[in-house]
């Protein structure tokens, strides 16, 4: 009853019947429609994946093709002097443009005066991105405080950026404009300096490897702060890689900020602090007198006077107030014997020495050498010898001219030691910056005979018969453009560098108004200026007469 085999034509005659052609047949059939149901099961799953599984998905990458976002950068605040000349700013993005972000160029005026006070920006690198401790965080591509001003009022400055959607076809062309979030701009800050000294300083200073600072002593408020060689901070702004380049390679180092990186040996200003730890400590008196006798031994060492090295000439008997007018080493020699090394160390701490004055720029702490110090460092004894060096400000004593600055203000401001100040204190515009407003002076412990004394030796030290010369009777011309004589108080340095050329350092720093007696019932200064000169030669002569002229400048200057 079963069906026949298929059946073919024979050859030859020949009939064959064949039932496994059947079953062959009934299983490639099988295996292609198998084939085609696996096919389709796999387009359906694709299809349900698509559509379903991550449906939202892919129409998120559908519309971002189709939308375009750009990043609107925001105006960067605005940074003011002192009365309100505004020396770096930013224009608007031209939110006509589409380009992934829409930049917002910053401009800054006298870049080169104002290049290490104010700083500059570059693009954020990883480590930006990932310290920052800012509220409105860094993204790639933004651009960051890295030095200065800019640096440390980053998170005030940086402002907020905005946004520019658009809607563009399949070949990336726009066809319009969806919603333009705006930017919010950044704060503006208003510091302390002033524009005008700062220019004049700078231009006084720039064709030598020098610093100069001015400060308002009784808050410690910034009036200039100038190092040079400077720099464009413009061609940090532009990103320009070869201008960079070169200040990279220059070896005079453009880059490094002298003011609060630069250590050097203060040199005889150093005695204002020397002197008065010998009075407040009893070792001397106001009235205790040492004979200048040219020079002075230390062993087989022979430390000799200033004025007996150059002249030839001892200047007799001398008293305190004659020691700082003529800074007369032998005085200080046997001040500094008396005292040792560790109490002189002790009043160099409390004078700021040795450590960040806490500005917020990079800063060298410098160095306040000891027994212990040497021993440690240099494996080696400390010697009397070198007690009278650093008596004098030598040997292995290091400060910044920030340092030296803060420590001469002390003696104008009736004897606080301020952190120095970036902002002005009165600015209207600083109202959030609450904890950059307050002054932050500390009260030395040094007795009122004390000040006045070392005051007097510093004012005599201007007159004539003193060191600086250059403020002997120092006139500006008033509002009614008449001569106006204003007393100085000042102290001359002149530290060995220890460079090949041999020539030593020169420094000068001097307040004014000054007044001998009580300051607190007198007139009060209005600024102390430091400035050091990089073998430069003699304080008085080199370091001196720029000094003159940014006083004057300052008196003379229109409010």
């Amino acid at each position: 009853m079963s069906k026949l085999p298929f059946f073919y034509k024979a050859k030859a005659g020949k009939i064959n019947f064949n039932r496994s052609s059947n079953n062959n047949l009934q299983v490639y059939l099988f295996v292609y429609l198998f084939i085609i149901g696996l096919f389709l099961a796999a387009i359906i799953l694709r299809l349900f994946q698509l559509t379903i599984v991550k449906g939202d998905y892919y129409l998120r990458l559908s519309e971002n093709n189709r939308i375009r976002e750009f990043i609107i950068e925001p105006k960067r605040g605005r940074i003011l002097d002192r009365k309100g000349f505004v020396v770096a700013q930013n224009t608007n993005a031209d939110i006509n443009i589409n380009k992934e972000r829409l930049p917002s160029k910053r401009t800054y005026r006298s870049s080169e005066a104002i290049a290490h006070l104010v700083g500059y920006r570059q693009i954020a690198d990883k480590n930006d991105i990932k310290n920052d401790n800012c509220l409105n965080k860094l993204r790639l591509g933004d651009k960051v405080g890295k030095k200065g001003v800019e640096k440390i009022f980053d998170c005030y400055l940086r402002g907020y950026a905005g946004k520019k959607l658009i809607e563009v076809d399949a070949k990336g062309q726009h066809l319009k404009t969806l919603t333009i979030i705006p930017p919010k701009d950044g704060q503006d800050i208003q510091l302390a300096f002033d524009l005008e000294l700062q220019e004049k300083a700078y231009n006084l200073i720039k064709d030598k490897r020098a610093a100069a600072v001015g400060i308002k002593p009784q808050t410690g408020e910034i009036l200039f702060f100038v190092s040079s060689p400077s720099f464009n901070v413009q061609d940090f702004e532009d990103e320009n890689i070869y201008k960079i380049s070169m200040y990279l390679k220059d070896k005079n180092k453009p880059l490094f900020n002298r003011v609060t990186e630069g250590a050097y040996p203060p040199g005889s200003i150093f005695k204002l602090v020397v002197g008065t730890a010998a009075l407040e400590e009893k070792q001397i008196e106001a009235t205790t007198i040492f004979e200048d006798t040219g020079i002075i031994k230390a062993g087989t060492t022979i430390f000799g006077n200033w004025y007996f090295l150059e002249q030839g000439k001892t200047e007799g008997m001398v008293d305190f107030v004659k020691a700082i007018r003529r800074s007369n080493d032998i005085f200080f020699y046997k001040v500094g014997e008396k005292l040792g090394a560790e109490r002189i160390k002790l009043w160099a701490d409390r004078f700021g020495y040795g450590k960040i004055t806490g500005i917020g720029f990079d800063e060298a702490e410098g160095t306040i050498p000891s027994p212990f110090w040497k021993e440690e460092n240099l494996n080696e004894t400390w010697y009397l010898g070198d007690t009278y060096n650093l008596s004098i400000g030598q040997g292995y004593l290091l400060a910044t001219p920030l340092q030296v600055a803060l420590a001469t203000a002390a003696f104008a401001n009736n004897g606080y030691l301020c952190q120095p100040k970036l902002l002005k204190n009165e600015s209207a515009i600083n109202s959030s910056l609450s904890e950059y407003q307050k002054p932050k002076c500390q009260k030395l412990p040094i007795s009122q005979k004390t000040l006045d004394l070392v005051r007097q030796g510093m004012i005599e030290a201007c007159s004539p018969g003193g060191t600086g010369w250059p403020f002997f009777d120092f006139k500006v011309k008033n509002t009614k453009n008449k001569d106006e004589i204003i007393t100085t108080a000042c102290k001359t340095g002149t530290a060995e560098s220890h460079a090949e050329s041999g020539i030593p350092h020169a420094w000068f720093s001097v307040f004014a108004p000054a007044s001998s007696h009580d300051q607190s019932t007198g007139s009060k200064p209005e600024i102390a200026v430091t400035v050091l000169i990089e073998e430069g030669g003699q304080g008085s002569d080199v370091a001196g007469p720029i000094a003159k002229e940014i006083l004057k400048a300052y008196f003379e200057r229109n409010e």
